[in-house]
């Protein structure tokens, strides 16, 4: 498994429907989770959205200026399913997502590049006020992508899957790491509150996915509280 193409697919022929992805935000009482077959469609989506409405091709950068959030994982995704090399919010990039932390910022940029915000609200809906002029509303543009997404051009081991601020790793370097890490056992479930579009955050995305195993991602939340969904959600792991 080279890519991660390779690597989605195989856990969709191994077992689609068991959850991959489940978000907690203590803070609000969102709790999203996101099987296998979801997460596909997710990022089938998304990528679509980035190749069809923003010409994002193999080989450009896309800067992901999220918070921890189950979209994150869903934009690492869509940009490695294009061939895009994900950078940090302060590296040069051909286009970037970013949530209503970070939008005035780089509202003012999008007459450069493409600028897409995520409202971060539950189910991944549009903001409820207009963003700026320029911007790109995914919670709008996303529902009308199709459900499945064949690249033209795939990307190749030996492209860069990161790089910047999120450092320089190919995507065979990539999955190649995650499948001997250390976070999980093969099959496991890893609870994190790491951000996995961030340094020490992407491989709490990359091992459950390598090693067939899924991820618990936990926001604003107490440590007593934080067991108790250890517990609920039968993790077998936990990071940091």
């Amino acid at each position: 498994m080279t890519t991660f193409n390779d690597v989605l697919a195989r856990q969709m022929r191994t077992d689609p429907g068991r959850p991959l992805v489940t978000f907690y935000d203590e803070a609000t009482g969102e709790r999203v989770e996101l099987s296998v077959t979801t997460y596909a469609n997710w990022v089938a989506k998304t990528a679509s959205l980035l190749t069809e409405e923003h010409d994002l091709e193999r080989g450009q950068r896309l800067a992901i200026d999220l918070p921890t959030h189950w979209l994150g994982t869903v934009f690492l995704g869509a940009a490695w399913l294009v061939g895009l090399a994900v950078v940090g919010p302060d590296d040069e990039a051909d286009a970037v997502v970013c949530g209503p932390d970070s939008l005035a910022r780089w509202a003012a940029r999008a007459g450069e590049l493409p600028v897409l915000a995520c409202s971060l609200r539950p189910l991944g809906v549009r903001f409820a006020d207009p963003v700026p002029a320029g911007v790109h509303d995914v919670g709008i543009d996303v529902w009308s992508q199709p459900d499945a997404f064949v690249s033209y051009d795939p990307p190749q081991p030996e492209d860069a899957a990161t790089a910047g601020g999120l450092g320089d790793r190919t995507h065979a370097e990539l999955w190649r790491a995650a499948a001997v890490g250390s976070l999980l056992s093969d099959g496991g479930r890893l609870l994190s509150e790491a951000n996995p579009a961030s340094p020490p955050g992407l491989a709490s995305l990359t091992e459950p996915l390598a090693r067939g195993g899924s991820l618990v991602l936990v926001v604003h939340s107490e440590p007593e509280r934080l067991t108790a969904t250890y517990v609920a959600e039968r993790a077998t792991a936990r990071f940091p």
